[in-house]
């Protein structure tokens, strides 16, 4: 099995954690699962199953199928915490199914607002394959299924947000200088013009946590799926280019040192540590490892520690539930001994 997406470091990495590219589709003949019954979304589950495990791809095989009702919530959180399906999936699991390949680059929610939301993630900046990718499995899906689909408005969707491609590209954004010189508020303003969106890790409604932010396309009407994911690509390099510079400026300041190294000594020494303490460690490390003042310590170990470190995943890993003292132990022992 390959190397999970969030286990590596990927093109321009530094900045770029990851890259999400998400369809949103529903079936012709079929009411939104909003309205759906309990039948009605399990014929939708089992032709949407049979779509993606008995076609004749070369990826078909290595998919898993969850039923949400079968796990426990634990499970369901941790799916959450490793960006493999959203927040609102995990909510009333009623008659919804997550199709899992095995390097969880790709998930296909079933009955989440939509009939199928299908989500490819990658490591680093990499619009491009991830777009080729979600493509690919949209086109076979679409040929065994028939989308929804208005010549006037799109692919149709619960959401009127989503109408048109029915697409939302992202790019997950490590902005810890950006935002220590407080340039946040004023580039998110800016974006807002452009037809992006700025949020928090885990998309809208959340707080940005350890300088992470989710960039993605506003509009998906009236624009074409490649102009989209273009003017994210010249918008992302637009903010790698400033993040980094303003990493040059504040990693000269004495305070910025400090509090890196601080940091690296807090991960490298704590015998306990929660988990809001060492993301924000980890960010300030980050920063101090693209920077040339933390040695020894790869982008590659960050990156699965951000995600190794939360607190559904870690009890997951562990194979018991812990209290949340046992988890603050665990969690300091897994980084002393990963970096």
């Amino acid at each position: 099995m390959d190397t999970k997406w969030y286990e590596k470091n990927g093109k321009d990495g530094e900045v770029v954690i990851s890259t999400r590219v998400r369809f949103a589709r529903n079936l012709e003949d079929y009411p939104f699962p909003i309205r759906a019954s309990a039948n009605i979304k399990k014929e939708i589950t089992e032709k949407v199953k049979d779509a993606v495990l008995n076609n004749n791809s070369v990826i078909a095989t290595r998919f898993s199928c969850i039923n949400m009702d079968n796990i426990d919530t634990g499970k369901k959180v941790s799916l959450v915490e490793r960006h493999l399906v959203s927040p609102e999936f995990i909510s009333g699991s009623d008659e919804k199914t997550l199709l899992l390949l095995d390097d969880e680059s790709v998930s296909i929610m079933i009955n989440e607002e939509d009939h199928i939301r299908l989500q490819v993630m990658t490591e680093g900046f990499d619009l491009d394959k991830a777009y080729e990718l979600a493509s690919r499995i949209d086109t076979l899906l679409d040929e065994r299924l028939k989308f929804a689909f208005s010549e006037r408005l799109g692919y149709l969707t619960q959401c009127p947000t989503n109408l048109g491609t029915g697409m939302r590209a992202s790019v997950m954004l490590h902005l810890p200088a950006l935002r220590a010189t407080k340039a946040m508020r004023k580039i998110a303003e800016n974006l807002t013009k452009l037809g992006l969106t700025i949020r928090g890790a885990y998309g809208e409604g959340t707080d940005p946590v350890a300088g992470m932010y989710q960039l993605s396309n506003q509009i998906s009407l009236g624009i074409s799926e490649k102009t989209a994911i273009e003017n994210l690509k010249n918008i992302t390099r637009q903010l790698i280019d400033r993040e980094l510079k303003a990493r040059q400026a504040v990693c000269t300041q004495t305070v910025i040192q400090d509090k890196i190294y601080r940091s690296e000594g807090t991960l490298r020494y704590a015998r306990l540590i929660s988990c809001d303490e060492a993301l924000k460690c980890l960010s300030d490390i980050r920063m101090g490892v693209t920077s040339g003042l933390v040695k020894n310590v790869t982008l590659d170990t960050i990156n699965r520690l951000f995600v190794e470190i939360q607190p559904a995943t870690l009890m997951q890993n562990a194979g018991k539930s812990l209290e949340p003292a046992e988890r603050d132990e665990m969690r300091a022992k897994l980084i002393r001994e990963t970096i």
